[in-house]
């Protein structure tokens, strides 16, 4: 029988939604919004009864600490192609995120009509690429023991102070255990790089999410995913950014909108 990835062992729920934040999934101490949001997607899901996230939006309400937890979950309706689920995550008494999802099968064809805007972006091969560190200033980043982020060589200038004042991040990702990335896991993908602002001048550290959105918009093809996140506007302690993922096959799989607090040291 092949190893459970670390991923799902460690957004494992039991059928009644009770599971476990795990360690090595933070910063500094931290659980990654990332993270939560697929740990808590993955009980929305089995109460769905539909395979793939299709739209989810988490709120968080406090930080998420190692420990034992509890996802509580119902439909709050179920259509002929998607069923939408409202959801909480609470530990120790106390509310940790709130959640709205749609949930279907995106392994059924669409329409064939498409226009796109844009595409995937322009990156040196995987390997030429910044491999994103386990530090971020004074910060841990401890779920890079985890993951294969590879940050675009032009992106990467912050680490050493020297950044280009344009909020853009951009690379590759994948798991360190060669998980495949499929749409639960596009969730975490959406929050694992650099905040895009770290090029702006801002002192790294941690950057508390307020609210994440993410749009799973196909199932990706096998290999890394390629990624892209911008901010526009940093105002009044908030910012915004906006994310794209492309797979293998230079298809969007995912958008992304998170509001987050600007840098806290």
């Amino acid at each position: 029988m092949a190893a459970m990835s670390e991923f799902d062992d460690a957004t494992h729920l039991n059928d009644d939604g009770a599971g476990e934040i795990h360690s090595g999934w933070d910063i500094n101490g931290n659980a990654n919004g990332g993270y939560l949001l697929a740990l808590a997607a993955r009980h929305l899901r089995a109460v769905s009864g539909r395979p793939d996230p299709v739209s989810i939006t988490g709120h968080y309400l406090a930080p998420g600490k190692p420990g034992p937890m509890q996802v509580d979950a119902s439909v709050v309706k179920a259509g002929r192609r998607f069923a939408t689920v409202s959801g909480q995550m609470h530990a120790a008494g106390r509310p940790l995120l709130q959640l709205v999802g749609a949930f279907g099968d995106l392994s059924q064809p669409g329409s064939g009509y498409e226009h796109l805007a844009s595409g995937p972006p322009e990156l040196p091969p995987f390997a030429a690429c910044v491999p994103r560190s386990r530090r971020q200033g004074q910060v841990e980043v401890a779920m890079m023991d985890r993951l294969e982020v590879r940050i675009h060589p032009d992106h990467a200038g912050w680490v050493h102070n020297d950044r280009n004042g344009v909020a853009e991040m951009a690379g590759w990702f994948g798991f360190a255990d060669g998980r495949a990335v499929d749409t639960l896991a596009l969730l975490m993908v959406c929050d694992a790089f650099p905040p895009a602002v770290f090029h702006l001048d801002m002192a790294p550290g941690w950057v508390p999410t307020v609210e994440l959105t993410v749009h799973v918009r196909g199932i990706p093809a096998p290999g890394p995913v390629q990624c892209v996140f911008r901010s526009q506007f940093v105002q009044g302690g908030f910012f915004n950014e906006d994310g794209e993922v492309w797979d293998s096959d230079g298809r969007l799989v995912a958008q992304s909108r998170q509001l987050g607090l600007t840098p806290l040291a």
